[in-house]
């Protein structure tokens, strides 16, 4: 799956963003469906609604039949005006969260109208949702969506879309090399993405192979995968950098293609947290998490 992700986002980065979400919800009701809970089947189109943030907060409570009835604010949902459904978390109490299977044509939910001023990705807004007395149906019990082994490999999906289109701007940079004899500057940041994007499609790669082998699971499931989207990340980061220095202004004037995916991965990689996850695989590694170099 991850592999079609990235072919896809080298062809259009907006479409990958799109499915890419829905894929996961799917992936996370199978999950709880495996796991033995009763949950709602993934027909339609789904979002995740996972971020929390300040002054917002969304509460659950009892309600009829084992559902359970949202109220309150959930910002960060992407395209929540286009899909049907969308699992999101919710407070049960001070300190635990639930996930929760929600029909967003329920009228008690309303889109929040905020700005959405972003250069990339302008078709997939995301905005908040102001929820009054929503049924919803409980996927897993409280804590299960942080703790599930699913969890941590969840992100890898938006590591692959990074990918992609970092791919997507390394085949443009190829394209320039055959359209006029490249000279050593212009083959040396070719060369640079190149051997960016091999080692990031590497370590995804077996990072796949490991989650489908039933290793990625324990204390270190976690750090390992943000390990991953780190490498992954830095590599986007180093294609971004060739390919401006590269090319030139003149495909991100003239090119709608070539300045939409530049825009487009500009934002989609600052769902990384940089430092902050640099600092959690480091605190892994000094507790002892498996390294290659050791």
């Amino acid at each position: 799956m991850w592999r079609g992700l990235a072919e896809l986002a080298a062809v259009d980065l907006t479409v990958a963003r799109t499915l890419e979400p829905h894929l996961d919800a799917v992936a996370i009701l199978a999950q709880a469906a495996d796991a033995g809970y009763a949950v709602p089947p993934a027909s339609g189109t789904w979002g995740v609604y996972a971020a929390e943030g300040p002054g917002a907060r969304l509460e659950a409570r009892p309600g009829d039949e084992g559902r359970l009835v949202l109220s309150g604010r959930k910002p960060w949902c992407s395209l929540a005006e286009h899909v049907d459904s969308a699992l999101v978390t919710a407070w049960v109490d001070d300190e635990r969260r639930i996930l929760v299977a929600v029909d967003l044509s329920h009228p008690g939910v309303e889109l929040v109208d905020e700005p959405w001023v972003a250069r990339g990705l302008p078709r997939v807004r995301s905005t908040g949702l102001r929820l009054t007395d929503v049924p919803g149906v409980p996927v897993g019990d409280p804590g299960w969506y942080l703790t599930r082994p699913g969890f941590a490999w969840g992100g890898l999906g938006v590591a692959a879309c990074w990918l992609g289109g970092a791919m997507g701007l390394t085949r443009r940079m190829r394209t320039a090399a055959t359209e006029r004899e490249p000279d050593q500057i212009g083959l040396s940041l070719l060369g640079k993405a190149d051997m960016a994007l091999t080692a990031a499609a590497a370590v995804l790669t077996e990072a796949s192979s490991a989650v489908d082998a039933g290793l990625v699971e324990g204390e270190h499931a976690w750090p390992r995968c943000v390990r991953v989207r780190s490498v992954v990340h830095d590599a986007c980061e180093t294609v971004l950098t060739a390919a401006a220095h590269a090319l030139g202004p003149g495909p991100l004037t003239g090119e709608e293609e070539h300045a939409a995916r530049v825009a487009d991965l500009q934002l989609y990689l600052r769902q990384h947290k940089a430092e902050r996850d640099a600092a959690l695989v480091g605190q892994a590694v000094a507790d002892g998490m498996p390294v290659a170099w050791a």
